[in-house]
């Protein structure tokens, strides 16, 4: 009886520690489970000389793609923005997340993005053919591939 008790009592036990293994919220992809989080103003530092790294990372939504969700930008440090796209153009995120908070699980990776990208970039966020006239330059930004989004409650 006492081992039919511990059994029970370790499984329930067991089911409530993974039961908050990943974080709450809407969920898109492979979600993303608890630890080893980073926020935006420690990515530069986890790559280090790296030019691709892996890692989670929780940080403030300032835009998503207006055309269908196939991107989004979250707030960095220095007021710039990083690019987040989606492993295998798998899933889309709502449009209406600006302001949000969400934890990203994916790789980082040091990149130039062409003028050619930046354009289309551009045209899915519906800027005017005014703003995209005036990309004419590459930019070097660390750019994050999601395989997993949580939207945090």
């Amino acid at each position: 009886m006492k081992k039919l008790v511990l059994s029970l009592a370790l499984c329930l036990f067991a089911t409530f520690a993974f039961a908050q293994d990943a974080y709450e919220g809407q969920s898109f992809g492979d979600g993303v489970k608890k630890g080893n989080t980073i926020t935006t103003a420690e990515i530069n530092t986890k790559l280090g000389d790296k030019t691709k790294a892996d890692m989670k990372v929780i940080g403030e939504v300032v835009s998503v793609c207006k055309k269908k969700g196939c991107f989004m930008n979250l707030k960095m440090p220095n007021g710039e923005t990083m690019y987040v796209n989606f492993k295998d153009y798998a899933f889309f995120m709502p449009k209406d997340i600006a302001g949000k908070k969400v934890v990203i699980d994916g790789f980082a990776e040091r990149k130039t993005t062409s003028v050619e990208d930046l354009k289309h970039i551009a045209e899915d966020e519906k800027k005017s053919a005014e703003e995209i006239a005036k990309i004419t330059q590459p930019k070097k930004e660390i750019v994050f591939e999601a395989k997993g989004v949580v939207i945090l409650n």
